[in-house]
């Protein structure tokens, strides 16, 4: 059941997200952490800061010193993937410990919760044209997924 009221049209409607900000305790470490299970350009840097691309959405890496104090036991991010699969044999391969729960989550040497999701599994859906500029443009989605869009007026053949 939605709890949605429309007929209001005195809030924004919220659209997506255009990044999340993590904070790592090194720039250089980070960078080598996420490289060892993904592969991404790096869209900008500095000493302190650097930029994930992901298309028309980027992750934000923060240096600070706090990093690390705590980890994320609840709050995490859920990071779209081509291929889960492979990010679970890089765990593997790399002895990084997954979560005990159902699917595919771990934390990073910072404390990040990372939940990692399939983007054929989901409702998340990238434009063809932008699929298409990241090298994706063979990416389709599950009947699943596609039955939750259409249900929302979401899917490839709505109007």
């Amino acid at each position: 059941m939605s709890e949605t009221d429309d007929s209001r049209d005195d809030r924004a409607r919220l659209v997506g997200t255009n990044h999340v900000a993590l904070e790592v305790g090194d720039i250089d470490d980070a960078l080598e952490f996420y490289r060892s299970l993904f592969a991404f350009d790096l869209r900008g840097r500095s000493n302190t800061k650097a930029f994930i691309d992901m298309g028309d959405q980027f992750i934000a890496l923060a240096e600070t010193d706090a990093a690390g104090e705590t980890a994320d036991d609840a709050r995490h991010f859920g990071l779209v993937v081509d291929d889960a699969g492979r990010v679970e044999r890089r765990l593997a391969e790399l002895e990084i410990d997954r979560l005990d729960v159902p699917g595919l989550e771990f934390h990073d040497p910072w404390g990040n919760r990372f939940q990692i999701v399939d983007y054929e599994e989901i409702q998340f859906t990238k434009a063809d044209h932008v699929l298409d500029g990241m090298g994706l443009d063979n990416l389709e989605k599950s009947e699943d997924a596609l039955e939750e869009l259409s249900e929302k007026g979401l899917g490839p053949d709505s109007t």
